[in-house]
């Protein structure tokens, strides 16, 4: 493995710990900042705030990153994130978690730069692959990050923001001293007009041939929102787990999601071609949601992790097959697009999933995996209607 390409993917591992360590310990930082019994409604504004300022900041990174260079944008986010972990450990009210989620999400939008970053190091026969790897690393990072923030929060519920803060600012360090840049800059003028997050979304949706591959992200990113906002939430009521069980079982779905995404998706493309990929992935991912809405017992969620983990196959197929959409100069503000659709289903899901997770908490917890089989059945006529061959020329930028 060449060096960029090991140092964006340790990158992105401490990113996701940083990350992955406040799931387990978010329901119980509101009930005591809140002090209210049922936080649910709480889980859903704080997720879709963070979403917010992704979908805000994701396509003015990725644009930025096109014309200063990948590195630098990266560095100032990975920073930006350090502090503002510190931030969250002190927060001792509502207004200030709100606060704090919001700069959160404004750094976290760093992934549409390394996205980019990684289809400037990629030739395009192994972007499936690398990809997959990609996600894999991140779901590392979601093995480390739930069972160490579940077994730190129940220490003290302020220890897991200490440990991001540390390990956000291991990666800002690693990426200073060892990152190399992969792009040129541009020398052409930055064009403020072109900062509207709203600007590359009128791009996107003036090219037909890309809105089926958005719509689909927008659909896998609404099917993983539900796990963000109440597997906690559900682990708690359902199995009656602490932070470390709920860290826990989130570890356990990493691992097995990493296996998948690290040895699955290209010879899964080789063999069954794209579409049949994406299908496959959503199709064992219903399987697994359906055992989880009526298990009563903790170990069967943990004997379907494997099956519920080939849901993480069919998103590297999708990532590579929308690199070959646009041309080399468009893929940061293509990814930053992407990463907007991801983040406007991110905005609205969890308000949907909390509420509809407050109706269903007291009768039957796990009807809310119900509700996300639903979405992944929306998802099947797009991906039987996807176009699979390249456009002949590239897109044109907005006006």
């Amino acid at each position: 493995m060449n060096k960029p390409l090991f140092i964006i993917f340790a990158t992105i591992v401490l990113d996701a710990v940083g990350i992955g360590l406040i799931f387990p310990i978010l329901p119980a930082l509101l009930r005591d900042v809140t002090h209210a019994d049922n936080v649910a409604s709480y889980i859903g504004i704080l997720t879709a705030l963070y979403a917010l300022m992704q979908f805000i900041c994701a396509p003015v990174l990725g644009s930025l990153s096109d014309r200063l260079g990948r590195r630098p944008v990266l560095l100032v986010s990975l920073a930006g994130a350090a502090v503002n972990y510190v931030f969250l450990a002190s927060a001792s009210s509502l207004w200030m978690l709100l606060l704090g989620r919001a700069i959160a999400g404004l750094t976290s939008a760093n992934l549409s730069v390394a996205t980019a970053y990684l289809t400037d190091i990629s030739p395009e026969d192994k972007r499936a692959r690398r990809f997959g790897l990609f996600n894999a690393m991140f779901g590392i990072g979601f093995i480390v990050g739930p069972v160490l923030g579940g077994a730190l929060g129940d220490y003290g519920l302020r220890l897991p923001f200490i440990a991001a803060a540390v390990l956000n600012g291991c990666n800002l360090l690693l990426a200073f001293f060892l990152l190399p840049e992969s792009r040129t800059p541009s020398r052409e003028k930055i064009d403020l007009a072109a900062l509207n997050p709203l600007r590359p979304l009128r791009w996107v949706l003036s090219a037909k041939s890309l809105l089926p591959i958005t719509a689909i992200f927008f659909i896998f990113s609404a099917t993983g929102e539900v796990y963000g906002t109440c597997w906690a939430l559900w682990g708690s009521d359902t199995f009656h787990w602490n932070g470390l069980g709920i860290g826990l079982s989130l570890g356990a779905f990493g691992i097995c999601q990493t296996l998948a995404q690290a040895f699955l998706p290209g010879p899964a493309v080789r063999l069954l071609g794209e579409r049949a990929t994406i299908l496959t992935g959503g199709g064992g991912a219903c399987v697994a949601l359906v055992v989880m809405a009526f298990a009563t017992q903790g170990w069967m969620i943990f004997a379907i992790m494997p099956v519920f983990a080939l849901g993480g196959i069919g998103a590297p197929a999708l990532q590579s097959l929308a690199t070959r959409q646009v041309d080399e100069s468009q893929q940061g503000q293509f990814q930053g697009v992407l990463a907007s659709a991801v983040s406007l289903a991110s905005i609205i899901c969890p308000l949907v999933f909390s509420s509809f997770y407050f109706l269903v908490r007291e009768q039957w917890p796990g009807a809310i995996w119900l509700s996300t089989v639903v979405v992944y059945a929306i998802m099947v006529p797009l991906v039987l209607g996807l176009r699979f061959e390249a456009p002949a020329t590239a897109l044109r930028r907005p006006a």
